[in-house]
């Protein structure tokens, strides 16, 4: 089908609403953990600037690897607006601008409801937005900050907008969300590797090698599960043993990206891993959700 530039399916694949999830399910973890005091409408902005934020990374890396050559005909992955001439680069260059712009101004109400702090909360997710695909993804720090912001800062910043604290309990989940949106990430380095090997981009699995990458993808699942025992110690049952069955899928996903190893054929890799992480957010929001439920009757 031909797409013409600029138009809306342009702009839509530009955004890439598949990468959506990974924004809303910290946002859902948070919420969850702070039941049964929610105000609606600090949770609605945070879900609001989660995903602007992610299309706003999406729309900052698809500009600045095509503008540095790392986007070309030997790419694997999804095809790119900028790199297909669906978006032109002067387009693309305003629709940044704009979606920064728009992310601010829905986190700006934040500051009622969080205090000054959230400024900086913010500042960190939009300088970090545009490190992250310029510098940091490139010499093997792309894990960290997906570590910390789509783990710690959204589902601990969501936590305390609700209960202007932050706990034990809430910063191991954090870490353990991060550990599992981590994996999708993992997932897409390993598939371009060979790629990114050649355009000098030294991702962390080009930095470790192949069969580390493997083992390292294995074990982010597997230690993001366990995080749940502080749940198991203190009879939240149901935290701890639903997302049990994301890690059974997550086996299951790990065993076939090694079986496949190279190609395109790992596009499908990823979407089922993103499959894999959205159930977990459903998993563990489901046992929060239930062992509360228990907790009050």
């Amino acid at each position: 089908m031909e797409i013409r530039q600029n138009n809306c399916r342009a702009w839509m694949l530009a955004a890439r609403p598949k990468t959506l999830t990974g924004a809303a399910v910290p946002v859902m973890m948070g919420l969850a953990l702070s039941v049964p005091n929610w105000n609606w409408v600090p949770a609605v902005l945070c879900i609001v600037f989660a995903m602007l934020m992610q299309i706003d990374a999406n729309f900052v890396n698809d500009y600045f690897d095509w503008k540095d050559g790392m986007d070309d005909e030997h790419r694997l992955g999804p095809r790119r607006a900028c790199q297909q001439g669906w978006v032109t680069p002067k387009a693309m260059r305003w629709a940044i601008a704009l979606t920064t712009l728009a992310a601010c101004l829905t986190g700006l109400p934040l500051i009622y409801y969080g205090g000054w702090w959230m400024v900086g909360v913010g500042a960190a997710c939009v300088v970090f937005c545009f490190l992250y695909t310029t510098l940091l993804s490139r010499i093997g720090l792309g894990d960290l900050l997906v570590l910390v912001f789509f783990g710690v800062v959204p589902v601990c910043a969501t936590y305390f907008l609700q209960r202007h604290t932050v706990t034990r309990e809430v910063l191991l989940s954090s870490i353990a969300c991060g550990m599992v949106i981590d994996t999708l990430l993992v997932v897409n380095n390993y598939r371009d590797r060979d790629n990114d090997r050649r355009v000098g981009k030294r991702t962390l699995v080009v930095m470790i090698g192949e069969r580390a990458s493997e083992i390292f993808y294995f074990l982010l699942g597997l230690m993001a599960f366990h995080m749940g025992l502080t749940f198991f110690f203190q009879g939240q049952y149901f935290t701890f043993f639903l997302p049990s069955i994301y890690l059974m899928l997550h086996a299951r996903t790990y065993r076939k990206m090694k079986a496949i190893k190279h190609g395109k054929a790992l596009n499908a890799i990823l979407a089922e891993n993103a499959r894999n992480m959205f159930l977990y957010g459903l998993l563990f929001c489901a046992g929060v959700l239930l062992d509360a439920f228990l907790a009050h009757n």
